[in-house]
């Protein structure tokens, strides 16, 4: 029996855009206490290494542009349980799927690829949040960036998840919207596709990839490439 292909996906900004619904949570936190709020375009570039990151680095942001002082470490950790507990409540409010993603899915199943999810969010919110835009069924197995003990860019998050899922590094690839995604794929040691206008600062020229796509219509063509060699 031959090995399955496996395809590993970052979650916010690939296949859900999330952006308004962390705007929301971040602006609610940040007003909380005593910050400004944060357009759409500010929130796709702090995204993507986890909630107590991005909140720090928009904080630091605000407290220089605003003369503030910045919060301590234990504020800081206040600060984003509040934002988990609210984000948490309405994670799905206005997200919604990146184009295609659902016709892609359709397809990897029906070729009997395996997927799985690599993302720097909490596990239980990326599962809930797969599970309320109903695509959940659609992956073999979920690392959030507290599953292991290492999240991206340690190509461990990667190469761990497709050997739980079954997988070898050999007929693997990964996509994702960041240099955090890339940098994963390419200790790992896999190839990387890039979805443009992704949440990161970089532009697309300044992230390795080996395929840059606007989403995910037509990808199948892509991978058959892969799945032929």
């Amino acid at each position: 029996m031959s090995q399955k292909f496996t395809i590993l996906f970052d979650l916010d900004g690939t296949l859900v855009n999330t952006a308004p619904d962390l705007m929301i949570a971040h602006n609610h936190v940040m007003k909380k206490y005593g910050y400004g709020e944060r357009k759409l375009s500010d929130i796709r570039k702090l995204a993507g290494r986890g909630s107590k990151v991005m909140l720090t680095r928009s904080m630091n942001e605000l407290a220089e542009l605003q003369g503030k002082a910045k919060k301590t470490d234990d504020v800081i950790d206040q600060m984003t349980k509040d934002f988990i507990d609210y984000y948490s409540k309405n994670i799905v409010a206005e997200s919604t799927l990146k184009k295609g993603v659902l016709d892609f899915l359709n397809w990897c199943k029906k070729k009997s690829i395996q997927m799985g999810v690599c993302t720097n969010k909490q596990e239980y919110l990326s599962i809930d949040l797969l599970k309320k835009i109903k695509i959940y069924d659609y992956f073999d197995y979920v690392a959030g960036g507290d599953t292991f003990d290492y999240n991206k860019p340690d190509p461990r998050h990667l190469t761990s998840t497709i050997e739980i899922i079954g997988g070898n590094n050999k007929k693997s690839l990964m996509i994702g919207d960041s240099e955090t995604d890339s940098n994963s794929a390419k200790a790992a040691n896999i190839p990387f596709i890039l979805i443009e206008d992704g949440y990161t600062e970089k532009n697309n020229n300044e992230i390795h990839h080996e395929h840059l796509v606007k989403d995910f219509t037509n990808l199948e063509k892509i991978i058959t490439k892969y799945i032929n060699d």
